[in-house]
């Protein structure tokens, strides 16, 4: 049966996170991408390279694009054994409106997806992450899910380039109405957050804004990207763009160092599942020595200038 992955452009390629639900959406049924945006010849290789065998194009223009592209995956699929989101604006905006369209619930926050006797099933957390429970979807396919993100790997497969298939904008009435004017894109620096292989976050143990900046300094040093917890953010710091976290964005690196960072759950399901986790805090008891694989007890004025000093001792 199909599974259908919806995926946004940005900057002319799908966005990460349908590349990884493909990595599910193969290996669950035959994978089928909804894909919003101008579209390109690279975009829809770059797709069936990772195991779409169809790709649905809708070309939204400057029509704000979710009520359409839901109104069109509503006629689309059917029977369809589960239809995938990511976390973006985007897909959680297209996944409530296809709930309400087509009379089924979502599920949300998913670490995976899963067939059972009477149906589908999604894996996700509970109780700040400390326990995994399977849920039940007890509505018709197809069930609608949307994924955390790095729940998946995305691996591309060596496929053929999928079959195109051009969407027709529907008709949605005033919801078609809207029109995008302008887009303000919001600069960045360095790696990208959730691709970086090693990522340094700071916390209010850093004090302020100024004291921050040594954050920012390790991570040029060692060439990954800058995170931070919930509560800089809301100081005003560093910009949303660079929250780990529940309400933030999923990292999985393969350093992740967290400099002044007690360690609140609501940051720990962000980054808990990055191969080598480094903490640096100067209370012992603080909860983000529980999960760190190598921990520091110190004060982080102290400890981070001397690591900077010591990389660049080394030349790095």
């Amino acid at each position: 049966m199909k599974v259908w992955v919806f995926s946004e452009e940005h900057h002319g390629r799908p966005a990460a996170s349908a590349l990884e639900l493909l990595a599910k959406a193969r290996e669950y049924g035959e994978a089928v991408v909804f894909h919003v945006g101008a579209g390109s010849a690279e975009a829809f290789a770059e797709l069936g390279a990772h195991g779409a065998s169809e790709v649905h194009h809708l070309d939204p223009g400057d029509t704000l694009a979710a009520a359409p592209a839901a109104a069109a995956l509503a006629d689309l699929v059917g029977d369809a054994k589960a239809v995938l989101f990511g976390m973006g604006n985007l897909d959680r905006d297209v996944a409530g409106r296809l709930s309400a369209r087509m009379n089924r619930p979502v599920a949300s926050n998913a670490l995976d997806v899963i067939s059972e006797d009477e149906g589908q099933a999604v894996v996700t957390e509970i109780l700040g992450g400390t326990l995994r429970v399977v849920k039940a979807i007890t509505a018709d396919d197809p069930a609608i899910v949307v994924v955390r993100s790095k729940a998946f790997t995305a691996e591309p497969t060596g496929g053929s380039a999928p079959t195109v298939v051009p969407v027709t904008m529907p008709d949605v009435g005033h919801s078609g109405a809207v029109q995008v004017l302008e887009r303000h894109e919001e600069p960045s620096e360095g790696p990208d957050l959730e691709a970086a292989e090693i990522v340094v976050s700071g916390g209010r143990g850093l004090g302020d804004a100024e004291r921050f900046k040594i954050v920012n300094e390790l991570a040029e040093l060692l060439g990954g990207a800058v995170g931070a917890t919930r509560a800089v953010v809301d100081a005003g710091w560093v910009p949303y763009s660079l929250q780990v976290g529940q309400t933030g964005k999923t990292v999985k690196p393969k350093i992740y160092i967290a400099a002044g960072i007690s360690g609140a759950m609501q940051h720990v399901v962000g980054m808990k599942d990055s191969s080598i986790i480094i903490a640096i805090n100067k209370d012992p008891e603080a909860p983000i020595f529980g999960i760190a694989d190598l921990g520091i007890v110190g004060d982080v004025h102290q400890v981070l200038p001397k690591l900077i000093d010591a990389l660049r001792e080394r030349g790095n």
